[in-house]
């Protein structure tokens, strides 16, 4: 592979969420995947949950790519890994098209600079005529450095509103490239949770939904010369290693559970040197006995609690990795059953693994969203203290109980406001409730 041409690449953006900007992501891998070609995906930004359905579309690898939380060289290797095993690269981008993290920073935008793939426009069309116009024009136009394919036009109307949209455009902005139009089909829904999707693989009807939406994609949009439109980015050689691994065997919790590790994490570990025994917490699998370190990844314990509470061969063998001296490190989700208790919805407490002195409820829920710089206050699994690391959080977990204990990080937001003391850790057991993307410098 290191001989081939990296592919050429597409960001896909739009005005804001909620606008159909993952739907058409994933129609665009199927019907790519479709006319033959292999597909790469990316997601800006930290989501977790979008890239298990760009892989369910067809597309691998996936990886999130982060201009916020990664370091550039992190950054560009992995966009060179997309490009080295792919014909196309699909990136999906995150929000709308400027937004960012409360310091400015880490947009779509910034990804598609940073990495040379030029913006496929998405824009629902829905109560719009000839200002659709003023619209993409001013996304367009907003910062001179980003590199624009075109746009494709979503949730059409009928024949005459399909009219005035191509009037205005050829009129008012005869440059840009309008690669499709795709109308209305009220049957193309994603569901979701209080994270964002529900997980791909809880979707039963995925692979149909993914078909139509193929299907609507090819029959109203020009394939061929979105292909065209991709361009070759800015990618590196070399192979991204965004964590130092935790130990030289780690079981890996894996299930509808556990669902949230960032796959460039787990590559990073096994070129590192690691092996990764993946098990189910939810099938009452025990981490693999050879294990040195256990990773509890993010996901819905809250969904699952009884389940969890109930599955003794795991809570066991998690309880005998600890106590033979294995390194276990949770993240959200994975911090909470390292916890003694976790309250459902209901208010309902069930027993977790009781290492670390956390309660946690779902029962008073509370978000909890950013970006996160986070600074190790003790030795443990992953480095010693000092060590720094970006990450992100996401949950509305409630903490009723945590401590007494030594913190594991202090953490700050990303307009580097204080966040205090987050996290705990014993020894070599340790979480939290941050989701670590990479080393920080």
């Amino acid at each position: 592979m290191a001989d081939r041409t990296p592919a050429p690449g597409l960001v896909i953006a739009a005005q804001a969420s909620g606008t159909g900007k993952t739907l058409v992501t994933l129609a665009l891998i199927r019907a790519l995947v479709r006319k033959g070609l292999r597909v790469a995906a990316a997601k800006a930004g930290p989501d977790y949950i979008d890239l298990a359905y760009h892989a369910a579309a067809g597309a691998d690898p996936c990886f999130n790519l982060d201009t916020w939380a990664m370091r550039e060289e992190t950054l560009a290797a992995l966009a060179g890994a997309l490009a080295a095993e792919a014909d196309i690269v699909v990136c999906e981008g995150v929000m709308g098209l400027y937004d960012a993290a409360a310091d400015g920073t880490g947009s779509t935008a910034d990804l598609a600079a940073a990495t040379g793939w030029p913006v496929l426009f998405i824009d629902d069309v829905r109560g719009k005529g000839a200002s659709v116009a003023a619209v993409i024009g001013g996304f367009r136009d907003m910062r001179g450095d980003l590199p624009f394919a075109g746009v494709l036009l979503n949730k059409v109307g009928g024949e005459g509103h399909r009219r005035i949209l191509a009037e205005a455009l050829a009129r008012c902005l005869p440059d840009v490239p309008v690669f499709g139009m795709l109308p209305r089909d009220d049957a193309l829904v994603l569901p979701d949770r209080h994270l964002g999707l529900v997980q791909a693989g809880e979707h039963r009807n995925l692979d149909a939904v993914l078909d139509r939406a193929a299907e609507l994609l090819a029959d109203n949009a020009d394939l061929d010369a979105v292909c065209a439109a991709a361009r070759p980015g800015k990618a590196a050689a070399g192979t991204a290693t965004p964590l130092p691994p935790l130990g030289q065997v780690i079981a890996v919790a894996r299930d509808d559970a556990f669902a949230f590790s960032y796959a460039a994490v787990l590559k990073g570990w096994r070129a590192q040197g690691a092996e990764l025994s993946v098990f189910s917490p939810l099938q009452d699998e025990a981490p693999d006995a050879r294990a040195d370190a256990v990773y509890l990844p993010g996901g819905y314990p809250e969904l699952h609690a009884g389940r969890l509470a109930a599955s003794g061969r795991f809570l066991s063998g998690l309880r005998a990795a600890a106590a033979r001296g294995a390194a276990v490190f949770g993240e959200c989700g994975g911090y909470m059953v390292m916890g003694r208790g976790l309250a459902d919805e209901n208010g309902t407490r069930h027993e977790m693994a009781g290492l670390l002195p956390l309660e946690t409820s779902f029962a008073r829920r509370r978000l909890h969203l950013g970006y996160r710089r986070a600074v190790l206050q003790s030795d443990a699994p992953l480095g010693r203290r000092g060590a720094a690391f970006t990450g992100h959080e996401f949950h509305y977990a409630t903490v009723t109980a945590e401590g007494p204990g030594a913190p594991l990080f202090a953490a700050a937001d990303s307009r580097g406001v204080d966040h205090g003391a987050v996290g705990l850790v014993d020894g070599r057991v340790a979480g939290s409730f941050i989701h670590l993307i990479d080393s920080a410098r």
